[in-house]
């Protein structure tokens, strides 16, 4: 309880802004996942979803397809990664270089607790390519301390915002329990700006590399960030993946298969964090989205 108080108190402290949305409405992006096997072809119309705040159904009130439009995605690499990232190069240039025209790509770095902007998002993407470099090596500092400083930072548009997260996950701060005071900062922080976040586990440089308990906390986190913001994890298994081609490519189709829903949450006494879920009654897909919107506005 007190972690989780702690951090709600640095949230309202922060300067964390949601994408602008259209007046009077709240929302939350919604991803499609095809069960497997299934085409992922399907077409939501706003009959097709259904949210529920807590175990309430609301009202739907605009389902919106995002594919062919404006997108901010950052790709941020955790300076405490083992020095062979450097064999996953080719795979995130592929990456970069096949976004679509309308996405803007940046590219930061973890350490200490802040971001390293390398470069901002820019539709030039063989640019942003070209800042990619070796990790420094570095060891504990938080990477969930260093996403909520990219959060901060990250000027509001009306372009959706995504992040792919490189890293090993370890959180060295706040003891190693499921509520983590700067895990939870993360997870609020993305979740109020509705930015959905992909993580790839990458195993860390060092003693830590090898500690068990340290990197199946690492894991821990990294799936639970992902998951609570409406993302994906992949290779959390602790096994350094031998190509980041099959992970980056399905991140690049689950962004064509985004959806922007609009609805009209229950009326609350004072702004705040509310549940939700998505569901759909179209056969053969999941509906993801994060756990939580604010309601409310206001700080």
């Amino acid at each position: 309880m007190i972690a989780k108080f702690v951090a709600a108190l640095f949230l309202l402290g922060m300067n964390v802004q949601p994408t602008p949305s259209p007046a009077g409405s709240t929302y939350t992006l919604v991803t499609v996942e095809p069960h497997k096997g299934a085409p992922p072809d399907a077409k939501l119309r706003t009959g097709d979803v259904m949210l529920y705040e807590s175990r309430d159904r609301v009202p739907v009130t605009e389902v919106t397809p995002l594919a062919g439009q404006p997108v901010e995605l950052y790709v941020v690499i955790d300076d405490t990664v083992g020095e062979d990232f450097g064999q996953r190069f080719d795979d995130l240039r592929k990456f970069v270089n096949a976004q679509a025209a309308i996405t803007a790509v940046g590219l930061a770095y973890m350490h200490n607790g802040t971001v390293d902007i390398l470069a901002k998002p820019t539709t030039d993407h063989g640019s942003a390519a070209k800042a990619l470099r070796l990790p420094l090596g570095n060891t504990g500092s938080s990477p969930y301390e260093s996403i909520t400083e990219l959060l901060k930072q990250w000027p509001p548009s009306t372009a959706r915002h995504e992040i792919v997260m490189i890293s090993s996950g370890i959180e060295p701060f706040g003891g190693n329990e499921l509520s983590n005071p700067e895990v939870d900062s993360a997870i609020s922080a993305a979740q109020r700006a509705v930015v959905p976040v992909f993580a790839i586990y990458a195993p860390p440089s060092g003693h830590w590399g090898h500690s068990f308990w340290r990197t199946n906390w690492g894991q821990t986190y990294l799936s639970r960030l992902a998951d609570e913001t409406g993302g994906e994890s992949y290779d959390i298994t602790g096994i350094n993946a031998v190509s980041y081609a099959p992970y980056l490519d399905d991140i690049t189709q689950r962004l064509q298969r985004q959806y922007r829903v609009a609805f009209t949450p229950e009326p609350q006494s004072k702004p705040g964090f509310v549940p939700i879920r998505a569901s759909t009654e179209v056969p053969h897909i999941d509906l993801v989205t994060q756990d939580r919107v604010w309601v409310g506005g206001g700080e």
